[in-house]
């Protein structure tokens, strides 16, 4: 119970809570995109597809990023699981810095700045935890 205290663990801070906040509003379209073919995406098959054909991305790692796209944004913004939920984010937008880094920086040429900004939100997240008015914060404390 202490380990899963501290996990849930996070402190009342409102900046926390606007960076839960904001991560979700700018992932979950991305995953929105792969899971349910939402804003001209290309739904879970079509997702499945291009990454195992042209990325080379085996299915099962395929989901894991989709799950982290999709599920995960759902979960910061009601502040549960918070670290579990950016970690899934951080990992998925460290792959994606790799795979954009032949384009360079600017993510107006596909660069990787858009992933990475990203990464370092969610990396503080999985750091700080959720903030204010996050579950993560109410169950720690009933525990």
């Amino acid at each position: 119970m202490k380990i899963l205290k501290q996990f849930l663990q996070t402190q009342e801070n409102w900046g926390l809570l606007i960076l839960r906040l904001g991560v979700a509003l700018a992932v979950f379209p991305h995953g929105a995109q792969k899971a349910l073919g939402w804003w001209g995406g290309m739904g879970l098959s079509g997702t499945l597809s291009v990454f195992s054909e042209k990325m080379g991305i085996p299915p099962a790692l395929t989901l894991l990023a989709i799950t982290a796209e999709f599920l995960a944004p759902l979960a910061l913004v009601l502040g549960l699981l918070t670290r579990l939920s950016a970690f899934g984010i951080m990992v998925t937008m460290g792959v994606a810095v790799s795979v954009h880094a032949s384009s360079g920086f600017f993510a107006s040429d596909g660069g990787f700045e858009y992933p990475l900004t990203l990464a370092i939100a969610a990396a503080a997240l999985v750091v700080s935890g959720g903030g204010k008015a996050s579950a993560d914060g109410v169950l720690a404390n009933k525990l």
